[in-house]
């Protein structure tokens, strides 16, 4: 039987969601938790690869499993998988269900503290320059995104993917006062490897006068590099929204 899984993560302390040599994952940490918990090798899927660093307010995974699951699952394996990452919900579902393949809207946020916070050092990019910044022009930067559907320019060139298509349905930046801090909001139906990170570095650059535009609607017109190009760093990026219909319809299991 196949199940869905919704959980949360802090990504400092791991190389991203993906299994990789030599280097600890959450997906790696998973798979241990599930496989020692349930007794039987168990293999996850995530909705997505996240980047080291990145953390996700909102992540699906699923995973194959037949057998009957202990008393009070959710609690002992929330307990063994340590304070980095959260278990909330857990769903059975169609067996050809897909965590990654069947989402059909993701979502990120890129925190930017004007004003340093030692208690957020791991969760957004400090930015000691707002003055410099035209928060207008990143905005309209922004907008100019949206009437895209490829989107080469913000693409790491190291990727496997068929297409640098994506419908785009979101991507403004949202001040919030009281903290000091602007918060990119981006949202589309799948996003290219790198994309967010590299879409935030193009506002910085607009906003800083080093880009124009101008520029910025050469490359998309023309699906070129940008030449300025600029990839923030990770801390303040979050996968915030996954959604599936058969999800949103369906009730949790209550262990």
């Amino acid at each position: 039987m196949r199940y869905f899984v919704e959980l949360a993560y802090n990504g400092t302390r791991y190389f991203g969601w993906q299994r990789q040599p030599q280097q600890v994952s959450v997906q790696e940490a998973l798979e241990g938790a599930f496989s020692t918990i349930l007794n039987t090798p168990i293999a996850v899927t995530g909705c997505g690869r996240t980047d080291t660093g990145v953390h996700a307010k909102q992540y699906f995974m699923h995973f194959d499993f037949d057998g009957s699951f202990p008393k009070a699952f959710d609690r002992r394996i929330n307990k063994f998988i340590g304070p980095d990452i959260a278990l909330y919900s857990f769903w059975q579902v169609d067996p050809t269900a897909h965590a990654r393949f069947d989402a059909t809207h993701r979502a990120y946020e890129y925190h930017l503290n004007f004003q340093k916070h030692p208690f957020e050092q791991e969760t957004a990019y400090y930015y000691p320059f707002a003055d410099k910044l035209n928060i207008e022009a990143m905005q309209e930067a922004g907008r100019l995104l949206l009437g895209y559907r490829d989107f080469y320019p913000f693409c790491k060139s190291d990727t496997d993917v068929k297409t640098m298509k994506c419908e785009l349905r979101q991507a403004e930046w949202k001040w919030q006062a009281e903290e000091k801090k602007l918060v990119f909001h981006i949202a589309a139906n799948r996003f290219l490897r790198g994309m967010v990170r590299l879409i935030v570095g193009m506002c910085l650059n607009v906003g800083l006068g080093k880009l124009s535009l101008d520029e910025v609607r050469k490359a998309m017109d023309q699906q070129t590099r940008i030449a300025k190009s600029l990839s923030v760093p990770p801390q303040g990026l979050f996968l915030t929204d996954i959604r599936y219909p058969f999800i949103e319809e369906a009730s949790p299991i209550e262990f």
